[in-house]
């Protein structure tokens, strides 16, 4: 397989197709080699437009799933962002081409340490990960972004006072088979505002079954 043009032809007939038009992200999703970041065994699925099993219950997203939140966050080079849901690394791997810097979290220890290989391997040196329950705590700052990986089911407003100011928080909240995915933007210290921008399924973080605790 012609890994270099299947990546192309992932983004023009798949990404691309799906609203995702920003130039950067689509730059960035045609150099990431995401064939690397799939596990051994799976690399014929790399551009295809479908979830892979990755351990523990978990998905790699689908490449459209990935390009719109990428999109969706409105990145900038300055930024930092904080990642829940590390998985393979193929996102952290883009986000880190966008952004100044990228702290990425994941409850499973293996999950980290392959991520961390597929980063080295992709020459990517501005990734920082943790081995965190983002369920139970977040890092002690705040970030420009934040990316949420795995569905929620009810939303908790700890994530946005994790947010600088201004800053933005992409999340899927509900239950399958449809399920909101939300750009939440801080607007002060005790404000934010949330848009609704689409229905899709994804795999819930582990521990994603909160209490409702806030009201949109």
């Amino acid at each position: 397989m012609n890994t270099d043009f299947a990546r192309q032809q992932m983004v023009e007939q798949q990404v691309r197709a799906w609203d995702v038009l920003n130039a950067d992200i689509l730059a960035v999703l045609k150099n990431v080699p995401r064939e690397q970041f799939v596990p051994a065994g799976f690399e014929t699925l790399a551009f295809a437009d479908t979830e892979i099993p990755i351990g523990h219950g978990q998905m790699m997203m689908t490449p459209t799933l990935e390009g719109r939140v990428l999109q969706a966050l409105e990145l900038s080079s300055t930024d930092s962002v904080l990642e829940i849901g590390t998985g393979t690394g193929f996102l952290a791997a883009c986000l880190a081409r966008l952004v100044k810097s990228v702290t990425s979290l994941d409850i499973h220890e293996s999950f980290l340490k392959s991520a961390s290989t597929n980063l080295e391997g992709s020459g990517i040196n501005n990734v920082e990960l943790a081995a965190m329950d983002a369920t139970q705590a977040l890092p002690d700052e705040q970030f420009d972004a934040i990316a949420i990986t795995g569905s929620i089911q009810n939303f908790d407003p700890r994530f946005v006072m994790a947010l600088k100011p201004e800053g933005r928080l992409f999340v899927v909240v509900g239950d399958a088979p449809a399920m909101d995915a939300r750009l939440i933007r801080r607007i002060s210290e005790t404000e934010w505002r949330t848009e609704s921008l689409f229905e899709t399924e994804l795999i819930p973080l582990v521990h994603g079954s909160l209490p409702p605790q806030f009201l949109f």
